[in-house]
């Protein structure tokens, strides 16, 4: 999730296949009268670990960070990259330039489904200069990046195109997810049927929030936690802040999934979720500290799976 004060934007940009990023038509569509798979798949959450562990060692060996236009981001986007490539995606990356650095997106289409109706979900790569960034981001680019890859390992042909994204330099101000929206014709925007949103969803003292803005989105992630008997709050502390912003500002369908970051957890809370009020949820918030350690398995696993259900719900 980016710092409050936004970054500057270069408006220099290489698009790479133009006609699928901007919502052409996709190859490779599903076999006329292949059934939808009935239930979304359970997210193994050793498989989200695995890529978490990943990212952390791409930081490690890149200067402790994944922050946009270092080497470790590049790595990062092209760790993901392959893992899509491999399940039978078509990937495509977007350049841009901010603060004199060159960043990249990576949006990744399913084939088939209509692509007047897509359902994206998206999640910032990125980190701060300042460490690893494993629960801001790795955890909801993890969760989006096995999501993906159980759509591929369960064949899944729903009614609605499927596609999923990356973003760069979120934490100079949304900057990819801004420059990937102004890059869509009014046309292709309209195309897109809801914009989910995952940008922290592992924090370690965790609580569980749901953004509140297109109503069948929020209904759809609250359905999920009330069948697990989880509590749920409507998400403030990153309102205006993350990757959903710049589709809600476009007139997107948006809706997300937070674990909190440095707000501090009320008594309230801690007896309705587990963790220790008085804390932040996450106090590793844009810290070095924000390593492989800095996460809560229960949470992560709860919300990839959220995820998940979501993706198969609302593509039906």
């Amino acid at each position: 999730m980016k710092l409050s004060v936004p970054g500057r934007v270069t408006a220099t940009a290489v698009v790479a296949t133009v006609s699928l990023l901007t919502g052409g038509s996709i190859a490779g569509a599903a076999p006329a009268g292949q059934p939808a798979v009935a239930a979304a798949p359970d997210i193994p959450v050793a498989n989200v670990k695995a890529h978490l562990t990943q990212l952390q060692s791409i930081a490690t060996a890149n200067g402790g960070n994944r922050a946009h236009g270092r080497t470790g981001y590049k790595a990062s986007l092209d760790y993901v990259k392959a893992k899509l490539d491999a399940a039978g995606f078509t990937t495509t990356t977007q350049q841009f330039t901010s603060s004199g650095r060159t960043g990249y997106n990576l949006v990744a289409d399913w084939p088939g489904g209509d692509t007047n109706q897509v359902i994206m979900s998206g999640s910032h790569l990125d980190s701060v200069t300042a460490g690893a960034g494993i629960n801001d981001n790795g955890s909801g680019s993890a969760a989006v990046l096995e999501t993906a890859l159980a759509v591929s390992r369960a064949g899944y042909h729903p009614t609605k195109h499927l596609r999923f994204a990356w973003w760069g330099a979120e934490e100079l101000g949304m900057v990819g997810s801004k420059y990937y929206v102004n890059s869509l014709s009014t046309a292709n925007r309209s195309r897109i049927s809801g914009y989910l949103n995952f940008d922290m969803i592992g924090s370690p003292n965790p609580g569980y929030f749901v953004y509140d803005d297109d109503p069948a989105i929020e209904k759809t992630f609250k359905a999920y936690y009330a069948g697990l008997g989880v509590p749920t709050e409507i998400e403030t502390e990153g309102d205006g802040r993350s990757d959903h912003a710049p589709f809600k500002n476009a007139g997107v369908p948006v809706g997300g999934l937070f674990s909190g970051a440095d707000y501090v957890k009320t008594a309230a809370q801690a007896a309705k979720w587990g963790g220790t009020s008085g804390l932040a949820f996450d106090r590793c918030y844009h810290a070095s500290c924000d390593t492989a350690a800095n996460i809560d398995d229960t949470a992560l696993d709860r919300n990839s799976d959220a995820v998940a259900y979501a993706v198969w719900e609302l593509s039906r």
